[in-house]
């Protein structure tokens, strides 16, 4: 299939699965698989080199009928054929699946294991962009809509860029945000990978005063059904300034005229797990009125079982330390 079908058959899918995606990681030096079985499914696969061993990921995929018990059967088969031949420890993977019971056990039935680390955003908040826009402001936290109304009135203005330029100046920012907020951002080459990659369905919106003082930074990247708040960045003036709220009402508005269904702001954290990374953002993201989504957990399907045991003890202390 081609990608514009794979998306017809499978809506659920997101630029993780995309041929941009595998190009941008190609880019940066990893192999690539892309499995089409037809009508029957897809999968995206990175072979990824960690210090710790080989591995095969896959995000936010496969994309199949999950109902199919003989499909799903060959394509996880495909998957650890795959892994097999490219010495891989482990397939990590993180479907397009609700969490609740049955899928989960269905994971467990395949043979899957639950990571001890993420893969994608498996918590986000997804804002339905078939309402009218009446109805996604009147659906946003009392609060939220009072800041986004606010930055109408001060005059903050929202434009957006895909320059060579404003991917080094976000990159600039991001990194002294995470400095501020504690977390690891992307590097410059990735940045610029992703930009070469989803060309025009990637761009970085900027938040700026009257006088043309920047405020906040927002990568939005489309592909599908699909836009999604994949990065973002600020400066100090987004302390006092409603500069994020006006970034994300006027991604919302381009987003929805340009024919996307749904605007999935990424992470968030699971409910009562305040010292979460993504706790600082979640107030913020909730605000804005779309549905919180929880996806299966990332899992593992073990190639190597003596080489897995020592990567998971790695990524368990890992994953304590970094209030993941």
């Amino acid at each position: 299939m081609k990608w514009n079908e794979v998306v017809k058959k499978f809506p659920e899918a997101n630029f993780l699965q995309a041929p941009a995606y595998g190009k941008m990681n190609e880019l940066l030096g990893f192999k690539v698989i892309t499995e089409d079985f037809d009508e029957n499914g897809w999968v995206l696969m990175i072979i990824r080199d960690a210090k710790r061993g080989r591995y095969l990921e896959i995000p936010c995929g496969p994309l199949i009928n999950w109902e199919d018990k003989k499909i799903i059967k060959a394509v996880f088969a495909r998957i650890a054929e795959v892994a097999k031949k490219e010495k891989c420890v482990f397939v990590r993977l993180r479907p397009q699946l609700m969490a609740n019971e049955k899928n989960l056990k269905l994971l467990e039935s395949l043979g899957l294991k639950k990571s001890p680390m993420h893969l994608a955003a498996e918590h986000t908040v997804m804002i339905d962009l078939l309402k009218s826009e009446e109805d996604l402001l009147k659906n946003m936290r009392r609060q939220t809509r009072y800041e986004v109304r606010r930055a109408e009135k001060l005059g903050i203005k929202v434009r957006k860029d895909c320059s060579r330029e404003i991917f080094d100046e976000f990159h600039q920012e991001q990194v002294k945000t995470a400095k501020r907020q504690n977390f690891i951002p992307p590097d410059l080459k990735t940045l610029l990978a992703e930009r070469e990659a989803f060309g025009n369905n990637i761009e970085v919106y900027v938040a700026e005063t009257a006088e043309n003082q920047k405020i906040a930074y927002g990568l939005i990247i489309k592909d599908g059904r699909e836009g999604d708040y994949y990065e973002a960045a600020s400066t100090e003036l987004n302390r006092k300034l409603p500069g994020a709220y006006a970034l994300l009402w006027r991604a919302m508005r381009d987003l929805k005229e340009e024919g996307y269904e749904r605007f999935n702001l990424w992470g968030i954290a699971p409910a009562g797990q305040p010292n979460h990374r993504y706790a600082g953002v979640t107030t913020f993201k909730t605000g804005f009125g779309g549905e919180i989504v929880e996806y299966v957990p990332a899992h593992d399907l073990v190639i190597s079982k003596p080489k897995y045991l020592k990567n998971l003890i790695v990524e368990t202390a890992r994953k304590k330390r970094r209030h993941l």
